[in-house]
Order: C-alpha cells, then structure tokens, then sequence
C-alpha cells in the first residue's frame, strides 16, 4: 500500500516529481507552514474579536505560540523526522521563541511606530494593516527564520538515507 506522500506525488506532473523529491524536506516543511499559518489566522481572528480585543499583539503571539506548538508536533514526526538531537525538544522552543518575536515584530511595527491604528486611520485600515503585517510580513520574515534556524540548530543530524540492504559508497574495497 502506497504511503499519503507517493498517492500525492503520483497526482503531481512528471516533470515536478523529481523536484519535490529533491526538495521533500521543503515541501513538507511548508506544508505544515501552510496548515500551521491557517490556524495562526484562525486563532488570531478569533482572538482579536474576542478575548484580546484592544492587544492585537498579545492575540496574535498566543495564536502563533499554539500553531508553533502543532508546528512542533508535526515537523518532527513528518517534515524532519530522520533529523535531530536529544535537545531538540528545547532548541526548537528557543527557536520557536525567537520567531514569535520575528513574526511580532512587523505588527509592532505597523501599530506602535507608523501609527496605523484607529484613530489615526479607519477601522478598515486598521484591519489591512494589522493583517498585512503581522499575518503576511511576520509569518514570511518567521517563516524564513525558522526553515534556516531548523536545518542549522535544530534538527541536524541526518539518518542514514540507504536501506540497510543497498552496499554504501566505498563500502567492501
């Protein structure tokens, strides 16, 4: 029985499947972005019209803190799974950390220092802004960071790539 990821690519254009073979830890990685980004979004609407409604900040950094949390869960048993270190566990939440503050920092940015908030410009620019640069210029300025951050800090060992059975490069002479 073919595993979740080769019925996709088996739907994917011959020409891209050597790509995203190539490139599969990426893939993955943005995958769960992706998912992780919709529930960031989500939480952080929710959130803004509900329990944090005058910190747009505080509601977008618990949002982001819980998507991290999923994030978590799912690169490790999906995008990097044949990668890490015993201390991942806690080099990812430093890491993690440091994005929330990456992601945040664009929203801090667009409220505090250009002033785009009421009543300096209408709800509706309010909203734009905060959208576009907490949900858009934060998460791709934290996505950046984090896909970096993973590969060099996180997760770093590789496993070995041959089954036990293919002969190694070099091996036997």
């Amino acid at each position: 029985m073919p595993s979740p990821t080769q019925r996709v690519l088996s739907r994917v254009p011959l020409r891209l499947r050597p790509f995203l073979v190539r490139h599969r830890r990426l893939v993955k990685f943005l995958l769960v972005g992706g998912s992780c980004f919709l529930l960031t979004m989500v939480l952080n609407f929710g959130l803004r019209h509900t329990v944090f409604e005058e910190k747009p900040v505080v509601a977008l950094t618990v949002a982001t803190v819980v998507a991290t949390v999923v994030s978590y869960v799912l690169n490790r048993q999906w995008s990097f799974r044949a990668h890490g270190r015993q201390r991942e566990a806690v080099l990812y939440l430093v890491v993690s950390g440091l994005a929330v503050l990456v992601n945040d920092a664009p929203l801090v940015v667009s409220r505090y220092l250009l002033d785009l908030r009421e009543p300096h410009v209408t709800a509706f620019a309010e909203e734009a802004a905060d959208f576009l640069s907490g949900m858009i210029v934060g998460t791709f300025l934290a996505m950046l960071f984090r896909y970096w951050a993973m590969q060099r800090w996180v997760f770093t060992r590789r496993a070995d790539p041959l089954p036990a059975d293919r002969p190694r490069a070099g091996a036997g002479r």
